[in-house]
């Protein structure tokens, strides 16, 4: 029979499953509170978060029944821990906190104490109260260091720095985040909060724009999660290579580590999974997949996060500037104020990124007074919080503004700086974007030969980067007299491939057909506008059907039978369930304490909090109120796909037999599914 010796050794090995295997072999007398800590830390650790939390709930009630009432109030402050660190719901947090204090009244020596005070104050911090984010921060590490209780005394200190960046005192923050940072290096700090402060130096950095600094973090935290990372860390550590990547570059391998991030934080977030989902819409968005892009967005977005500017910057790539300049506007009207650690919703910092794209829209659209606007404010912004990327957008913005007022010397002189500044920060997708403005600024001034350098430099950065689109885009603008030199071999064949209505017309070696539309060929689609790259197969399904459930017609094989898959978060399972139920009881509680103190912005949050766990309980019921399933494995989803794929090809071949051929030839199907045609005859399809 297992021994609780032998737990303790599967924990420290990180081996989770072989911990919760041994948990559960072990007898009646020996499933103690201690076992009940080993299983929060295994579950975590195995990707089962409300196992974990309900494991820390039930060690609690245990203790508070057996007396304990200093290990009971540590479990409490446990639970507000991990509820805070990946649901992104502070009603809660903030009920299990009043819950933990009031057992520790006349307790002032209780360890528990200094876990309260770092727990409440990355809850205030998250929520926008700096001036009680910084006392309680201050108390965190007091206690910390008095109670001899390490994590309070780190987490205190990165939340005492973030607060003195956000009160503009940019330098002092950073040094107190590198002697952080250098703690976490020298491996003194256990894993689970050496993780996810290193997740906070980079979101540190990324929101100040210091894109090197956020880089060399990334690149410490990829190296030390190997081995030592668990529960959703490596997940988010995914998140962050892919946005260093989106800047970076190849946009395709940016595109890998947010899909991967995606499947792996799927089990953990539950509001903050829109995090990697608008990560996700950000990278397709720069590689051209218009579809993919707005299918992220929109999945980011229902889970109450929000895709802007990425959505807005969408619709300006959909041609719709009306659509795009509305949506940005009501943005920095409204920003995003829902608590997160990845994106602190306060201060003016949230509002630099909302302000670029409004002035690259306003830029498109020609209004003037709203390109200057918008750069008035990102200077203002910078003023206050220095770095190099807000400088390289103040730059481009000015330069924006001032070709709209036809005052050609002052555009010509902001663009290249803006492009100088963008090559420092090593940000090729925005030094090309700075080159096509410095190129119609020389346009304007009648410099053709200057111009035609930028757009062809702009030009080749864009196809380097994996920017299809945009290359295509500065491709138009060097066509009026001017010519791009070919990064490949001659013009491919064209052919076409749209949808219309319930119809595709597909156009081949010049013959056209007309065949009724199957899910097969929407799969094909997107292969084929994106030649040798690989899709998975979830990926595929994902794109098609989002977080929608699929019908199934009886007696039709084009249909996946499955209920959401990919795209968002995975459908609940009964324990989840559970307890959202009981988050929810506590909400209420959240609302009736700020009802009665009248407490609006608490009283706000908490109806947020609220709203959002109804919906994903709504989610997670199917028809008759029976509960829904998340469908098949990948193995499953490779079958469907690939059955999809070879109907429509046979429907195709009874209408264009030559069309049929050469995709059957040329798509690959598996787990992973391509589209790779002959390289000595390329072709290229229009695809929409």
């Amino acid at each position: 029979m297992a021994e609780l010796s032998d737990v303790r050794r599967a924990v420290s090995r990180g081996d989770w499953q072989v911990a919760l295997d041994l948990l559960d072999g072990l007898s009646a007398a020996s499933r103690t509170p201690e076992a009940l800590e080993l299983r929060a830390q295994a579950a975590y650790g195995n990707g089962e978060f409300e196992a974990s939390v309900t494991a820390w709930e039930e060690l609690h009630s245990v203790l508070v029944h057996e007396g304990d009432v200093a290990g009971g109030a540590r479990a409490a402050a446990m639970v507000a821990m991990y509820l805070m660190m990946d649901t992104g719901l502070m009603a809660p947090v903030r009920g299990w906190l009043t819950r933990a204090e009031r057992m520790l009244v006349g307790e002032p020596d209780a360890p528990a104490l200094a876990l309260i005070a770092v727990v409440r104050a990355y809850e205030r911090f998250m929520c926008g109260d700096m001036d009680a984010a910084r006392e309680q921060s201050a108390l965190a590490i007091e206690l910390g260091e008095r109670l001899d209780v390490q994590p309070a005394v780190v987490i205190g200190r990165t939340c005492a720095a973030r607060v003195r960046i956000f009160d503009g005192q940019v330098d002092q923050g950073l040094d107190l985040l590198d002697e952080v940072g250098a703690l976490l290096m020298s491996g003194e700090v256990d894993h689970l909060t050496t993780g996810m402060m290193y997740c906070e130096l980079i979101c540190a950095a990324q929101g100040l724009g210091l894109h090197g600094r956020a880089t060399e973090w990334t690149d410490v935290m990829e190296h030390w999660r190997h081995g030592a990372a668990s529960g959703g860390i490596n997940g988010r550590c995914r998140v962050h290579r892919a946005e260093m990547l989106r800047v970076s570059g190849p946009c395709d391998l940016a595109e890998q580590e947010a899909l991967q991030a995606c499947a792996e934080l799927r089990p953990w977030m539950r509001r903050e999974f829109g995090w990697p989902l608008a990560e996700l819409g950000n990278i397709r968005l720069r590689r051209g997949d218009l579809a993919g892009a707005e299918e992220a967005f929109t999945a980011a977005h229902e889970h109450a996060w929000s895709p802007q500017p990425g959505l807005a910057l969408l619709r300006l790539a959909q041609g719709d500037v009306a659509a795009a300049s509305s949506l940005i506007a009501e943005a920095i009207i409204h920003p995003f104020d829902i608590p997160s650690k990845e994106r602190p919703p306060f201060g003016d910092l949230r509002l630099a990124p909302l302000l670029d794209a409004q002035s690259e829209i306003a830029s498109e659209g020609g209004d003037v007074e709203t390109a200057r606007s918008a750069a008035d404010a990102l200077e203002a912004i910078a003023a206050s919080y220095p770095s190099l990327s807000l400088a390289a957008s103040v730059a481009l913005a000015r330069s924006r503004a001032a070709l709209l007022s036809d005052d050609l010397d002052e555009a010509l002189e902001s663009a290249l700086r803006a492009v100088g500044a963008w090559a420092d920060v090593g940000a090729p997708y925005e030094t090309a974007g700075a080159r096509v403005v410095a190129g119609m600024a020389y346009h304007a001034q009648g410099n053709a030969e200057c111009a035609r350098m930028e757009w062809q430099a702009a030009h080749d950065g864009y196809v380097e980067f994996g920017a299809a689109a945009k290359a295509e885009r500065v491709a138009d603008l060097l066509s009026e007299g001017l010519s791009v030199r070919p990064t490949t071999g001659g013009p491919s064949p064209v052919g076409i491939f749209r949808r219309s209505g319930d119809m595709r017309v597909v156009a081949f070696a010049g013959a056209t057909a007309h065949v009724r539309d199957l899910q097969g060929f929407r799969y094909l689609e997107r292969l084929i506008a994106d030649p040798g790259r690989e899709f998975h197969v979830l990926d595929l399904v994902a794109v098609e059907h989002g977080t929608l459930p699929v019908a199934r017609a009886a007696g039709d094989p084009e249909l996946v039978e499955t209920d959401q898959i990919g795209g968002g978060l995975a459908v609940i399972d009964e324990e989840a369930r559970l307890a959202y139920q009981r988050r929810l009881a506590e909400v209420d509680e959240d609302i009736e304490e700020a009802t009665r103190t009248n407490d609006l912005g608490r009283l706000e949050l908490a109806q947020h909090d609220r709203e959002y766990l109804i919906n994903e309980l709504r989610s997670a019921v199917g028809l008759g109120g029976r509960q829904r399933s998340t469908g098949g494995t990948a193995e499953r989803a490779r079958s469907s796909v690939t059955r999809s794929l070879r109907y429509a090809l046979k429907r195709l071949a009874e209408h264009h037999a030559t069309a049929a051929a050469h995709l059957d030839q040329s798509v690959h199907t598996g787990t992973y599914c391509r589209y790779s045609p002959d390289p000595m005859s390329p072709m290229r399809w229009e695809c929409g």
